[in-house]
């Protein structure tokens, strides 16, 4: 039987391995894809185990020994998640639970920069694209450039969003409320130019739909670390604060973080899957240089959307385990 003053080392440790290993294998799925590395399927499936089929052709010698690389990651993250709870072992869960609550509201916040700026300036560029303004106000050559995806998304959005990152950190609050403004600004925007100056192009409903899409998505964690998601309020709100605490640790560890798991691997289990496919095609709107350039990014909205929930279930899970053995 689990000694209870040992519980709570045995739930930091579960909680920040399932983190650790949710990012390394966020890392091998980047390894995999953008740098062929072999992945840990084909290293089962080179020996045929869990129920992969075995290879015909086995793998040779160095690309077996990135594979197996690859597989430390994980023994290499388990053993420093030990180290890191062993030499904090004087934190509680709540103080754990703060900390994780913190790196979701970075990634948020540094994520509303991005879709914001992104937006902008992918819209500024087809606009003059567009209406032609691109060659004389730069020249043909960069005109050329802006309307090839490889070259605006690698040197204009990667950018951007590394940007979008830093002013993430330095900033300590989150402008949903104005990126919905913008939504309905953008799109009263598209009313006024189609019914006044019979104007519209495909990259002003283009901006609307990514931006919507992100303030859906990315408030989805920002309401939940402010408790703003919906529940059964009318039983929820009757509870004790013990009966609360059970049920976000239980809700949180059975439905939530299985379900962000399930998005995350299922949505980068290959590079076909539906984060990864469009990600690595840079794949845009069917409007081509008519409309915006950033429909790759709405699959990332999803990992991202998973990978903040993820976060912030188990932080709640933490502060909700807290509460209880605090009891």
């Amino acid at each position: 039987m689990v000694n209870k003053k040992n519980l709570p080392i045995l739930l930091r440790i579960l909680s920040y391995s399932i983190l650790a290993f949710t990012f390394i294998f966020l890392a091998n799925n980047v390894l995999t894809v953008w740098f062929d590395w072999p992945g840990l399927k084909q290293l089962f499936a080179h020996y045929g185990i869990f129920g992969f089929k075995k290879l015909s052709t086995p793998l040779d010698g160095a690309v077996l020994n990135l594979s197996y690389i690859q597989l430390l990651f994980y023994f290499i993250s388990f053993i420093a998640v030990i180290y890191y709870v062993l030499r904090s072992i004087n934190q509680t869960l709540e103080t754990d639970a703060k900390i994780l609550t913190n790196i979701t509201a970075y990634i948020v916040r540094s994520s509303f920069w991005a879709v914001l700026i992104v937006g902008i300036a992918d819209f500024l560029i087809s606009f003059l694209v567009v209406e032609k303004l691109a060659e004389p106000i730069f020249n043909e050559a960069i005109k050329v450039n802006l309307v090839i995806p490889t070259f605006r998304i690698t040197f204009i959005h990667f950018p951007l969003i590394l940007i979008s990152f830093v002013i993430g950190y330095f900033t300590r609050s989150v402008g949903f409320i104005w990126l919905a403004v913008l939504v309905v600004g953008s799109e009263f925007l598209i009313v006024l130019s189609r019914f006044i100056f019979e104007y519209e192009q495909a990259f002003q409903g283009d901006l609307v739909r990514f931006w919507y899409a992100a303030l859906y998505l990315f408030a989805s964690a920002y309401a939940l670390i402010h408790e703003g998601h919906v529940r059964v309020d009318v039983l929820y709100t009757g509870f004790s604060e013990r009966k609360k605490a059970w049920t976000n640790a239980i809700g949180s560890f059975v439905f939530g973080i299985p379900l962000c798991l399930i998005i995350i691997f299922l949505g980068m289990g290959g590079r076909a899957s539906i984060i990864n496919g469009p990600v690595i095609s840079f794949e845009i709107t069917q409007q081509g240089s008519n409309g915006l350039y950033l429909l790759y990014l709405m699959a990332v909205y999803l990992a991202v959307f998973a990978v903040t929930m993820l976060i912030q279930f188990t932080s709640y899970f933490m502060g909700s385990s807290h509460k209880l053995l605090k009891n």
